[in-house]
């Protein structure tokens, strides 16, 4: 049961990230989520930066709480247990995370030892992640691998267009699509997160139904 629970946070925990990115967006009259970052949503001095960051923390507790989960899971596979070891390792980094300014104080040269932190961690956490899936894909079958293998193609492809806009970030340039680009990258992980807990879930459960069958065979 406690196993259950664990992984359950996965669930948890991506649909708090959809919440989150869907309705505190609404607390800043005039945000736009089709040309910003979700990074600017609690960037220093931003009106919605104390909500952000008080569920990132629950987010980020959430995280660590399933990647402990996948760890349980992996008593008979390394690859799991690396998985869930990196899982946790990211969700300590959501902790911390470091924040940026506002587009306006960087176009004036205002840029500071946070932003260029936001950025390491950002790169950190998108390795930390793209880490754990292909560990996780080596404990399942080939569908389960494919989906991993796509998911990272998407992931690394969409990262790449956003990682296009940041010079026009850093200049408080328009960035048009920007915010949809992000949230798709985002999204993508974040089923990937729920697809992870499912999979395991259900064999828990094939795993507990076949000992339950053997124990009324043996008798």
């Amino acid at each position: 049961m406690a196993r259950k629970v664990l992984l359950l946070c996965g669930v948890l925990t991506a649909l708090l990230y959809v919440t989150m990115n869907a309705f505190v967006p609404l607390l800043w009259p005039g945000f736009s989520v089709f040309s910003q970052t979700i990074s600017e949503l609690s960037a220093i001095d931003a009106p919605t930066r104390t909500l952000w960051v008080a569920l990132g923390t629950v987010y980020g507790v959430l995280l660590m709480a399933f990647g402990y989960g996948v760890w349980l899971c992996g008593r008979r596979s390394r690859p799991l247990r690396i998985a869930g070891a990196l899982i946790i390792a990211d969700g300590v980094f959501c902790l911390f995370w470091p924040p940026m300014h506002h587009r306006t104080v960087l176009a004036a040269g205002g840029a500071t030892l946070t932003d260029t932190l936001h950025i390491a961690w950002t790169m950190v956490s998108g390795v930390l992640m793209m880490l754990s899936i292909g560990f996780a894909a080596a404990a399942f079958g080939r569908r389960f691998r494919a989906f991993a293998v796509v998911t990272i193609v998407l992931l690394v492809a969409f990262g790449a267009v956003t990682g296009t806009y940041a010079g026009s970030v850093q200049a408080n340039l328009p960035t048009p699509w920007l915010g949809v680009w992000e949230r798709i990258d985002a999204g993508l992980l974040m089923l990937w997160l729920i697809v992870l807990a499912v999979a395991l879930l259900r064999r828990g459960d094939v795993t507990a139904t076949r000992i339950a069958e053997d124990a009324r065979a043996a008798a």
